[in-house]
């Protein structure tokens, strides 16, 4: 934008006009442009006084107004010597002209919070005779620079747009890969407007199976993604590709259920899987940060975890559902001391069964003792990879992180069996483990058909003969039982139902992650809460949700 721009004032509102077309050119500042204006840089101060302390309102206005100016002018230099960051604000800068194509824009500031400026852009992109107008809100905050004590606008690459992250770039042109037409299990068309959580897993898809598809290319605004591996972001369409038709295993009822299941917790996700097959029916998430922890996080799973314990139990012949255990209050392992929640004990003679209903810690230690030390630093990794699949390098379809049970030692062993220590998991696990315990055995879980591209799916060995039954008998008397702890989370879902609470602790939260995991008929759920505290309170609900959606 450094060459033919002008800029002028429409109202108040500052507005770039490319090529020098538009409204007649005006300095929205006195001095804009000279050397009055730039020199923010934090670099060292020639003034012998620096000023300390937190940015003033009337500097929060004028520094945000003169680099919106600057930027709405063109001028990147000026624009970025009002940032704490010159070398990288101004090639960013300078981009959204010369690499994103924006030919014309109107900046809006909003009222300022604190020292953050809302503002908007109202733009037009032009490639090749091919022009779309593009609008989007972003904001800006305004910092004291550490050595100059000037007023400077924080630089980050959201500046330029919301999505915008480090190591990313705007670029206008012939799209790089082919369009896709995304569709659910009906052949419902799946678009990231109606299904929010699936605009990363759509851009994937594109990537990957664009060509494949036999759509072509067109004209697209779009954000360059910092990982080489990654999939590029679409940002606006100028011209469209004719699109290839991608079938995926999505169910679009139970994604809508999902999408809007999530919308009550903050940092929560969800994932819903077909035990019969291993399908994928729905992933959505709702963080503010934008991560799919439904299919990347890796954090503790809390009590959920104790299905996998509870086959190992079984298998190593330590118990059995029906089985008496003990569930004092507390347990001791290796000089480290387990607890209940509450420090809550079962007296009347319980089995594993209610145990599981209660979530007794103790219960899913205790009997595992006698293993010996080398067997039981290990044996729940065996049981969770040999079994259900777990860190078998699952070919989905699109980047999925597949779970870590490590080989343990000391109390991180006696941890491992109630979904803490080492291990690692996220919703899709969860909900793979949980369709694993209702199936028998592990069908990997896939979103788009082998046959798209013939790739090799995990395998397992089956559950041994009676233990999947005792599974699913211990999940559904724990959603269905007057003391299972998922049962009012479950209460409106069907009679063929099962499920299990957990909550993690995780260093540095005040609050443990809330974790919930279920099945209704042949539909398997789990939802992470991070922070959200007990797998009943705020997982289960969202859980239950998506469970209703299903057959």
């Amino acid at each position: 934008m450094r060459s033919g721009v002008k800029v002028a004032v429409i109202g108040g509102v500052f507005a770039v006009v490319v090529g020098g077309v538009g409204y007649g050119a005006y300095n929205v500042l006195d001095g804009l442009g000279d050397s009055g204006v730039g020199g923010g840089t934090d670099t060292k101060a020639t003034s012998s006084e620096v000023k300390t302390g937190p940015v003033t309102k009337d500097e929060i206005a004028d520094t945000s107004k003169k680099f919106l100016a600057a930027w709405a002018k063109g001028d990147s230099l000026v624009a970025s010597e009002l940032t704490n960051n010159k070398g990288d604000a101004e090639p960013a800068l300078a981009g959204y002209s010369e690499s994103a194509h924006v030919t014309k824009a109107v900046i809006t500031p909003g009222q300022a919070t604190g020292s953050k400026v809302p503002y908007t852009v109202k733009a037009t992109v032009s490639y090749k005779g091919a022009t779309k107008s593009w609008s989007y809100a972003s904001e800006l905050t305004v910092v004291r620079g550490l050595t100059t004590g000037k007023a400077l606008v924080d630089w980050l690459p959201s500046v330029i747009h919301p999505d915008l992250g480090r190591g990313e770039s705007l670029e206008t042109g012939e799209s790089k890969t082919a369009s896709i037409e995304a569709v659910d299990r009906s052949g419902k068309v799946l678009t990231k407007e109606k299904y929010p959580s699936l605009g990363g897993i759509l851009d994937e898809l594109r990537k990957k199976y664009g060509q494949k598809a036999g759509g072509t290319i067109g004209v697209e605004t779009w954000i360059n993604s910092a990982n080489a591996d990654g999939a590029d972001k679409t940002l606006l369409t100028l011209v469209k590709g004719k699109p290839g038709r991608v079938p995926t295993t999505l169910d679009a009822n139970v994604q809508a259920a999902a999408e809007s299941a999530v919308k009550k917790y903050e940092k929560s996700s969800v994932v819903a899987v077909e035990p019969s097959s291993g399908a994928i029916r729905a992933i959505a998430n709702n963080r503010a940060d934008g991560f799919d922890a439904a299919r990347l996080a890796k954090v503790a799973p809390g009590s959920t975890m104790k299905i996998v314990t509870a086959a190992m139990i079984i298998q190593n012949g330590l118990g059995s559902a029906n089985s008496p255990v003990a569930c004092p209050s507390t347990v001791p392992w290796e000089g480290v001391t387990f607890h209940n929640l509450d420090d809550f004990s079962m007296t009347d003679g319980p089995t594993l069964k209610r145990a599981f209903a209660r979530s007794c810690n103790t219960a899913f230690i205790k009997p595992i003792l006698p293993l010996g030390g080398a067997k039981r630093d290990t044996a729940l990794g065996n049981e969770a990879s040999q079994y259900f699949g777990i860190g078998r390098d699952w070919q989905t379809g699109i980047p999925t992180w597949d779970g870590e049970v490590p080989p343990s030692q000391g109390a991180e062993t006696a941890a491992s069996f109630i979904g803490q220590g080492k291990i690692q998991m996220n919703p899709l696990n969860m909900a793979s483990i949980t369709a694993t315990a209702v199936n028998g055995r592990f069908l990997q879980p896939y979103i788009v058909p082998q046959s798209l591209d013939n790739r090799t799916f995990a395998k397992a060995s089956p559950l041994p003969g009676g233990v999947s039954a005792q599974l699913k008998e211990m999940l559904h008397y724990t959603a269905t039982s007057g003391e299972g702890t998922a049962t009012a989370a479950m209460a409106n879902v069907g009679e063929n139902k099962g499920g299990k609470t957990g909550s993690a602790e995780i260093d540095g939260h005040a609050t443990s992650d809330s974790w919930f995991t279920g099945f209704s008929n042949d539909l398997a759920a789990a939802a992470l809460v991070q922070s959200g505290g007990h797998g009943g309170t705020a997982a289960g609900p969202v859980v239950a949700e998506v469970l209703r959606a299903g057959p």
